[in-house]
């Protein structure tokens, strides 16, 4: 059998970080060979990513079944109730925006280790939390790490995987936010089956310790970003790591050699100035505004659907006259939950198939109008009492889960780490991500409020806006990713 060559004149020339990880094998007769498979290094880093996301899912979508025993173990009034269900999402936009771009700065490995350390104190912490300050702090500080997380683990994957595959491989990392979600409300259930207490909420959130600490372990056997290296002009480097990345047997690139980009571009403006040059403001509405819009949905349905179930599916005993009634209350609520969290995951799978075959753009209209319909058929419940209304609700829960993470949850997360060049991607997602927690926020402390005042309906019709307003500002703001190259920012 011939030998294989990166190039089909054998010659061999400085390239870009992305030619080589896109690159096909050559025959020495110039014979264009099979694509290469994705490296073990590749894969290490898929997995380690996909970990951040699952731990978002599971403490940010748990919290909604651990909240009713928080609330009667602190006895927590409906202004505290919210500041529990954001406290995390406010860490979350603190973090984005104050640590992920503290990637662009020390690298994309040294701050994917260290933001994880970060979740994992908190996580231990949260479990001899004695009173309400500190349970907010625990909470906090969690969402802090899991912000700075956002930019990193898009960025560590989207910078070593192939540009024909990096939208299925950032989605379907992604996805397991949902398969936290899932995880975690089937989690709280079981918890709550096995230990019926006020304090069993303690054991939701120590459980995912070891795990983490396996993560966290992980990310210290992965190699630098070599784009972020070039970019900073550091191409030894860059040809040292790229080399680890792309190990493989037999050896395929046998050599490689980075070619550095222009002085001008290393010298540019980096940080928060550069995001708000004209150049580069597309980009950062179409990331961040649509991103905003969805959140407002997403994490204020995700968060607040047990309270919803409990209170119009039935079978809750009104008032809990004690702890046995609070747990029938919040076990009946976790059951509905995890149903309507199957199709978040079903809506993951369709992103992941469809990114790089129809584009992003296309998905993310498509999905924030999907989401519209779904609240519409849900705020029609309120005009009908028993099966009608439960059906009603659960349809069009189902429909706007499957519509958020087949579209908007999915494709704002996936265009706000391609949009940016690569001296900015880190705060330019970071800051996207934080804008977008703004939202998240202010619907996880406001929602039981409004609940009280204004009723389940009318947030829905609210929420039905918000959706359609998403789809118009994607569409006028439109700039498709799919299958480019980074090198190309």
């Amino acid at each position: 059998m011939n030998e294989m060559s990166t190039d089909p004149a054998g010659v061999k020339t400085a390239r870009s970080v992305q030619f080589y990880i896109d690159e096909r094998p050559f025959w020495v007769d110039g014979t264009e060979a099979p694509a290469p498979k994705m490296t073990g290094t590749q894969w290490l880093i898929w997995w380690l990513s996909v970990a951040g996301k699952f731990f978002e899912g599971l403490v940010v979508f748990m919290t909604g079944v651990a909240m009713p025993l928080m609330a009667s173990e602190f006895g927590l009034g409906a202004t505290q109730h919210g500041m529990v269900g954001s406290a995390s999402l406010f860490g979350i936009l603190i973090g984005a925006s104050a640590l992920g771009g503290l990637a662009d700065r020390f690298g994309r490995k040294r701050v994917f280790i260290m933001e994880l350390g970060l979740f994992i104190a908190f996580l231990t912490a949260i479990i001899f939390t004695q009173n309400f300050a500190w349970l907010i702090v625990c909470l906090f500080g969690m969402g802090l790490a899991l912000g700075c997380d956002y930019p990193t683990a898009h960025l560590v994957i989207s910078e070593s995987t192939p540009s024909k595959t990096r939208g299925g491989l950032v989605l379907s990392a992604f996805g397991f936010q949902a398969v936290g979600a899932i995880f975690g409300t089937l989690l709280g259930y079981v918890i709550l089956t096995l230990d019926p207490s006020v304090g069993a909420w303690r054991w939701m959130y120590g459980v995912a310790i070891v795990p983490a600490l396996a993560v966290f372990i992980g990310r210290f056997f992965i190699p630098e970003s070599p784009h972020w290296l070039a970019v900073r002009g550091r191409g030894q480097e860059a040809e040292t790591e790229l080399q680890k990345l792309l190990k493989r047997e037999p050896a395929y690139p046998t050599r490689v050699s980075v070619s550095e980009p222009a002085k001008p571009a290393r010298e540019a403006k980096s940080g928060y100035r550069a995001l708000f040059q004209r150049r580069n403001m597309r980009a950062l509405i179409l990331s961040s505004v649509p991103w905003f819009l969805q959140d407002l949905g997403t994490y204020g349905i995700g968060i607040f659907t047990p309270t919803i179930l409990a209170a119009t599916v039935g079978h809750q005993r009104a008032h809990a006259q004690n702890v046995a009634d609070l747990v029938h209350n919040d076990l009946i609520a976790a059951k509905g939950t995890a149903l309507l969290d199957i199709l978040l995951l079903v809506g993951i799978i369709g992103a992941v198939l469809l990114a790089d075959r129809i584009g992003r753009i296309r998905l993310q209209v498509f999905g924030f109008i999907g989401c519209a319909a779904g609240l519409f058929i849900a705020a029609q419940a309120g005009s009908y009492s028993g099966a009608t209304q439960t059906t009603l609700i659960f349809c069009g829960f189902m429909l706007f889960n499957f519509m958020t993470n087949l579209g908007p949850n999915a494709q704002t997360y996936l265009i706000a780490g391609e949009v940016f060049p690569t001296h900015i991607r880190g705060t330019g997602v970071g800051f996207a991500a934080s804008f977008a927690k703004i939202g998240a926020c202010l619907t996880a402390f406001l929602f039981p409020v409004l609940l009280a005042d204004i009723g389940t309906t009318a947030l829905l019709y609210g929420l039905v806006a918000t959706s359609l307003v998403g789809a118009v500002v994607t569409f006028v703001c439109r700039i498709e990713t799919r299958g480019i190259s980074l090198d190309g920012h």
